[in-house]
């Protein structure tokens, strides 16, 4: 029986599970719940069922893919103690792939004449900031993940000699800049997908860009900010 890939995706409000074969990447099966902070409670009980219902378990489990961020903090968290869980109970390899990245490959690979486009996915920053990242069409990165403060004057530099496609959750913020740029296109409803996240980790897992099972955390790309609550403080 084929090795599989289990992916997964908490980096988003959308907790997404995906099922790959490792020998010719196929998508088994795929799975995911759209609950706000609900990761938590229901990841394990969505790769439960994805594995029940290809009939598998998880001793077919091969490797597991997690979304590396940027993204929210807490899913992201929480995708990587599940991942990291299980590849050490398992003794299975750990992937980490860039949600960035892995946006831009799911739009890129159902976009008629893909070519014509560079690919920006967009993740909410809050305010007027966004994490983003410029793709070509393979995934190939022209623009580094960075955090991005929304001006008329944001990536007119890549807007001046390219058409560039734009979606994710904090794209809707930049539309209204550049509406009447002819080389700025959206779309709208793109969620990060599990299913992107396998398609790249089998073809890092060939690779063998392993993580440590140990030491990986995920990219936040910004520092994590905490505070003391009042009653706390002082003390």
């Amino acid at each position: 029986m084929s090795k599989l890939l289990l992916s997964l995706e908490t980096s988003s409000p959308v907790c997404s599970v995906a099922l790959h074969r490792l020998d010719d990447g196929q998508l088994l099966g795929q799975s995911e719940l759209r609950l706000e902070k609900s990761h938590s409670s229901h990841l394990s009980v969505l790769i439960h069922h994805l594995l029940e219902n290809t009939l598998h378990t998880l001793q077919d489990v091969a490797g597991v893919a997690v979304s590396d961020g940027p993204g929210s903090y807490t899913g992201l968290r929480i995708g990587a103690a599940a991942a990291k869980g299980l590849c050490y109970a398992l003794d299975i390899p750990l992937l980490a792939v860039s949600t960035l990245r892995s946006l831009a490959y799911q739009v890129a690979s159902r976009t008629a004449r893909p070519e014509q486009y560079l690919y920006c996915p967009m993740l909410d920053a809050r305010r007027m900031e966004v994490y983003a990242a410029i793709y070509r069409p393979d995934a190939t990165e022209v623009l580094a993940p960075t955090p991005l403060i929304l001006e008329e004057a944001t990536l007119a530099e890549h807007l001046a000699h390219h058409s560039l496609l734009f979606f994710g959750g904090g794209a809707q913020k930049f539309q209204p800049l550049v509406a009447s740029n002819p080389h700025a296109e959206f779309l709208a409803a793109i969620e990060p997908s599990a299913v992107a996240v396998g398609a790249l980790g089998v073809a890092a897992y060939h690779r063998q860009e392993f993580q440590s099972v140990a030491y990986y955390e995920p990219f936040y790309l910004k520092e994590v900010h905490t505070t003391t609550p009042k009653n706390k403080a002082g003390q």
